[in-house]
């Protein structure tokens, strides 16, 4: 080890043993008691050794020996210097000549750089280990460090050490190496499903070191930036729409494999996509054998993130190639071929908690970096858990909430993402530890403190969220409720931008189209966009996200097939999962039916669809619904990586002149309308209700009819009707002078009749089969039906 001439003074480590390193205690090499001070290291590979030499100091200038020569045997590497470094930004940062590294802990009392060749990363051994002077390698509470060198090809973590007392919060332990939370790539395990080394299911884990050459072509991509109202959103999980082997692609499960299918969505009618979980995760969290099923139990939704700013690996085809650079290349190249062919991508985040769990949970990363400051924890050091799984993630911290945007930022800026979805959203509005003024507003204020957890007015990380410059501008998607029984839906602070999961459209509209009395009145509401929920707050009819099915509960099919949930096949009694599905199996239980109760279910998927593409908000369909896939009444699927959550290609195929044909139709449809996609919520001069006789509503408790007119600038005006009554009925359409009702849809005919578009065989001859109902401007409607019909010029 060379010492050039510095401003600084520098202390460094090695794991060979040669030189033991005790944090907060680090060991002088100057014989007379003098400080060995510089700047740099320089480390050089000789002879195909690593050799590391103390030279220069000035401890004789002090009355101190000369320092000694320590000569340590390593595999050869390429040279670099050891800087003092710089606390901005946070995490590796690449420059001309080498890479900046900054790290946030409040409570540790030493730190040290761990670097690994991926080889000893695999064999769990540290290749070199750069000790932090607290005196020189920290500003504030940011530890930092600037390697000058080649550094290629090797990844990092790092080690803390401080107070070990769970009670008061903290769990520094210098025997762990843990990840950066601001690392850009997780290198561990490369191959989904498969154990780590010795059988691991939690390898040791390391972060990408940058480079600053590091360019990606992307054909000049800009955002899409859709108005919101326009939007039709597809749940997409990245590993399940691809895995099945009818998806006939290469390295099916990946973003790669993913690009392949974009068509069918474009084909579809979709316009914006939201993934399932792409930050990094651990799939074997859950890993154990499953002998119901006989296979393995993963974590395959990947609601329990390890890292914010690292894509998923495992979900790229190249794996670990190019230490990870090459899984972001692939992620960029999904979002790039999306915004081709006309399609938004939307990320599902989850900053409510993360994989680190309760206190028995593994220490991975921000557990052993600063407990305190990214979890929220009650007095004596227990983690309170509004996630439901285990811990909180102390969302409205000052520096976590920074945290937040930061990797928000990073995945529009870099990843050309077009917005976010925030799972359990509410925790974010909920109170952080050590919540008081000093924390949040930098200065005491007079009154009561506020308790860790309570909901605030205002809280600070929305607002940030919505007064940043680039995130402002993105769409913003708030599942607003959590598992603490925090509910606000209609209620979540928006600031004018923020829009959400509407769980009461779900609600209602399952209860209304299976037959339920008292929701007629709802359902309207529904229809029009939920103004009982957003109007008085400000907020337009597409801040509502209208959904019938998402990935946690009944798929669509499901829902009409089951009144009872199957969950056996998860290993838990059946205890898992919700109780209360809102399904309705049409007569008889299971897949296994009559013909006339199968043909009531397609009926009824039908009416579930259509009512979704006639609503005022934004529709929102999950993947595989649209050929109407089943999971056998299993409605909490998220440790299967199988049949039960892959999208099968087979069925679409099968369904393309049936559901499938539908669906697609109805999402054409929903485009060439726009009164079904309004920025304002719906009124009487535009939109007229009628009962089974013009202009006269039925919102008693017993009915069961509900039906509107819309006029439209490109349609002119369209009628639409939902009888989810067991009887038939005859309605009575509103005369308009010169002009005749035309049937358009109507869920109760079999396929094509039950839409009538342009290339349906005969036609005109299925139109005249009721123009003698129509002539009397009547039309017939099936018990558990509904009807779209197109107001025409008289002939």
């Amino acid at each position: 080890m060379e010492m050039s001439r510095t401003t600084s003074r520098f202390s460094f480590a090695s794991n060979c043993g040669l030189f033991p390193v005790k944090c907060g205690n680090l060991r002088r090499y100057a014989r007379g008691g003098g400080d060995l001070v510089g700047n740099s290291v320089t480390l050089r590979a000789s002879g195909g050794s690593r050799r590391v030499e103390s030279l220069v100091s000035n401890a004789s200038a002090r009355g101190g020996d000369e320092v000694e020569t320590v000569v340590i045997e390593r595999p050869g590497l390429a040279p670099f210097q050891v800087l003092a470094g710089s606390p901005a930004p946070l995490g590796a940062t690449a420059s001309d000549g080498g890479v900046n590294f900054a790290i946030y802990s409040s409570g540790a009392t030493a730190a040290a750089l761990c670097l690994f060749t991926l080889s000893d990363l695999t064999a769990n051994r540290v290749t070199e280990e750069v000790v932090l002077d607290p005196l020189i390698n920290r500003t504030g509470n940011v530890w930092h460090v600037f390697l000058q060198g080649e550094l290629d090809d090797m990844v990092y973590g790092y080690k803390f050490d401080g107070k070990l007392s769970p009670q008061e919060g903290h769990y520094f332990d210098y025997s762990r190496i843990l990840l950066d939370p601001y690392a850009k790539a997780v290198i561990s395990r490369g191959e989904y499903g498969v154990l780590g080394p010795g059988g691991e299911c939690w390898p040791q884990m390391a972060g990408m070191i940058p480079v600053s050459n590091e360019e990606f072509d992307w054909e000049g991509d800009l955002p899409l930036q859709y108005p919101q109202k326009d939007l039709i959103i597809y749940e997409m999980h990245v590993r399940g729409f691809t895995k099945h082997d009818s998806s006939e692609t290469d390295s099916p499960g990946t973003y790669i494999s993913a690009i392949k299918k974009l068509d069918h969505l474009k084909e579809l009618g979709i316009n914006c996509i939201e993934l399932m979980p792409c930050h990094e995760f651990n799939e074997l969290e859950y890993f154990s054998y499953n002998s119901v099923l006989g296979e393995n139990k993963l974590n395959f939704w990947g609601y329990s993130t390890v890292n914010y700013f690292s894509p998923m690996i495992r979900y790229s085809s190249a794996g670990l190639a190019n230490c990870g650079r090459d899984a972001i290349n692939e992620f960029k190249t999904l979002i790039r071929e999306a915004h081709k062919r006309g399609i938004e991508v939307l990320l599902d985040v989850v900053f409510n908690h993360t994989a680190e769990g309760n206190e028995n949970g593994p220490m991975i990363s921000f557990r052993g970096i600063d407990n305190s400051t990214y979890y929220m924890l009650a007095p004596k050091g227990e983690f309170y858990n509004y996630s439901g799984c285990g811990n909180t993630f102390n969302c409205n911290h000052p520096v976590v909430r920074q945290f937040i945007v930061d990797c928000l930022r990073y995945w529009v800026t870099e990843m050309h993402v077009d917005g976010f979805r925030f799972d359990l959203a509410s925790i974010m509005t909920r109170s952080c530890s050590l919540w008081d003024p000093v924390n949040v507003y930098g200065n005491p204020i007079e009154g009561d403190m506020v308790t860790t957890g309570t909901p605030v007015g205002g809280p600070p990380l929305i607002e940030m969220i919505s007064n940043d410059p680039i995130l402002c501008k993105v769409k913003l998607i708030a599942e607003a409720w959590d598992a603490g029984g925090l509910y606000q839906v209609g209620s979540f602070p928006h600031s004018g931008i923020w829009s959400e999961w509407n769980g009461q459209y779900r609600d209602i509209v399952r209860q209304f189209i299976k037959g339920t009395d008292g929701f007629a009145g709802a359902f309207a509401q529904c229809l029009c966009g939920s103004p009982n929920l957003y109007q008085d707050g400000g907020r337009k009819p597409w801040h509502s996200i209208n959904f019938i099915c998402a990935h946690d509960g009944f798929t669509l099919a499901d829902m009409v097939t089951y009144n009872n949930k199957y969950n056996l096949s998860n290993g838990e009694d059946n205890r898992d999962g919700e109780n209360h599905n809102l399904s309705w199996n049409c007569g008889e239980e299971g897949e296994f039916a009559s013909i006339t109760v199968r043909r009531l279910r397609k009926r009824q998927m039908r009416n579930f669809f259509l009512c979704l593409m006639v609503s005022q908000g934004v529709p929102m369909i999950y993947m595989g619904d649209e050929y109407g896939h089943t999971k056998g009444g299993n409605n909490n699927t998220y440790c299967h990586d199988n049949y039960f959550n892959y999208f099968r290609w087979d069925r679409k195929e099968e369904s393309s002149s049936d559901f499938y044909r539908f669906c697609r139709l109805m999402t054409k449809f929903r485009h060439e309308c726009e009164s079904l996609g309004l920025d304002e919520f719906p009124t009487a001069e535009r939109l007229q209700w009628h009962g089974h006789q013009p202009k006269t509503p039925d919102w008693s408790e017993t009915s069961r009819f509900v039906a509107f007119t819309m006029s439209d600038s490109l349609e002119g005006e369209i009628y639409v009707a939902f009888n989810t009554s067991h009887l038939p009925v005859t309605v009575t359409l509103p005369e308009r002078s010169g002009y005749r009702w035309e049937p358009l849809v109507d869920t109760s005919k079999p396929v094509p009749y039950d839409f009538l578009s342009d290339d349906v065989p005969d036609r005109a001859t299925a139109i005249k089969l009721y123009s003698h109902f129509l002539d009397a401007n009547l039309y017939p409607m099936l018990s558990y039906s509904s009807v779209i019909l197109i107001l025409q010029p008289d002939a």
